[in-house]
């Protein structure tokens, strides 16, 4: 018998067990520590969304608080809501430790001192409100004829807009509890008026100029572009909107009187359509982490001074950065 061949056979089968055994160990191993990894990924994602949950609704409720202080103001003066005001001044990009009036020069490198907030105040009756397309239960030919004044100035085919009014009427009865079989929801938010037959080209076209609200509202013509201006106000030109932008940028309308000696006297204005003052405003909060970039849009509405939050709506996005977040210097506007 042939012993040496034999016992090459077996030390060759132990050193392919030995292998075996160390592959299966090395990827345990891997394999522990991938989930180990894992988890303190998913732990330190769910931290930083929670902290930047609070964070952005410190800032919602630090916005609510300037357009309150704002209201208890103009009631003081009678003023109007108008682009000089503090809560139209927005914020820029600033290192959260100087809100928390921390030494950043420090040695501290917790996640706040790499957090950027950022954020402004919009008034959402700069702008026409697809709402207002409808009055009393039927089609308002005036707000009509507003959207179509500004259809026409960006370009858009206004011959749609009759239609999109009536899938408005219809959703408002369907909502009543009238029975209308192929009526579309009655939209909550903005981006839902596509259901009412706008397309999202169209839509997109229309977001600085336009909005939805949950009542009809007028437009502050202290506050819309000129744009609105002349869809508003049925008989103004171009030439004229933009001086009245310089007119209000020098001394703004504490009330429509103020307005009327500007304009040609065939030109009206009316309570209901048109305003110096506003009620429904959008805070946007940014928060960035890193390459990470939290937004937060919400609607809140103004009755005296009482603030009330209508909608709140939060995206996070990764961006590129240009520039080492700690040499950046911190500023408020």
């Amino acid at each position: 018998m042939n012993i040496v061949p034999y016992r090459q056979s077996q030390r060759g089968a132990a050193l392919m067990l030995a292998m075996l055994t160390v592959t299966l160990v090395a990827t345990l191993a891997s394999t522990a520590l991938w989930q180990q990894w894992r988890g303190i990924e998913v732990e330190q994602a769910e931290r930083d969304r929670a902290q930047s949950g609070w964070i952005l609704t410190g800032a919602l409720d630090w916005a609510r608080l300037i357009l309150r202080e704002d209201a208890r103001t103009n009631q003081n003066t009678s003023a109007g809501d108008h682009l000089a005001e503090p809560w139209a001044i927005g914020l820029q990009e600033a290192r959260l430790s100087s809100f928390l009036a921390a030494d950043t020069k420090g040695t501290d490198t917790s996640p706040a001192f790499e957090a950027f907030l950022s954020g402004d105040i919009q008034d959402l009756q700069s702008r026409l409100n697809f709402y207002n397309l409808t009055q009393d239960g039927k089609v308002s030919e005036s707000a009509l004829r507003m959207f179509v004044r500004l259809y026409e100035q960006l370009g858009l085919n206004p011959a749609g807009l009759p239609q999109v009014a009536q899938q408005l009427l219809t959703a408002q009865e369907a909502a009543q509890g009238k029975n209308h079989p192929h009526a579309v929801l009655l939209p909550t938010r903005w981006p839902q008026v596509v259901w009412l037959g706008v397309s999202p080209a169209e839509l997109a076209r229309l977001e600085p100029f336009t909005t939805w609200l949950p009542e009809r509202t007028a437009v502050n013509l202290n506050t819309a572009p000129l744009e609105v201006l002349v869809a508003a106000l049925a008989g103004l030109d171009r030439i004229q909107a933009q001086k009245l932008i310089d007119e209000r940028a020098l001394k703004p309308f504490k009330a429509l009187v103020d307005v009327l000696p500007l304009l040609r006297q065939d030109i009206t204005l009316r309570e209901g359509e048109h305003s110096a003052v506003s009620r429904y405003f959008q805070v946007t909060g940014r928060l960035r982490l890193a390459a990470h970039l939290v937004q937060e849009q919400s609607v809140v509405v103004r009755d005296g001074l009482n603030v009330k939050t209508l909608s709140r709506e939060r995206t996070a996005a990764l961006v590129t950065l240009l520039a080492a977040p700690a040499s950046r210097p911190s500023s408020l506007q």
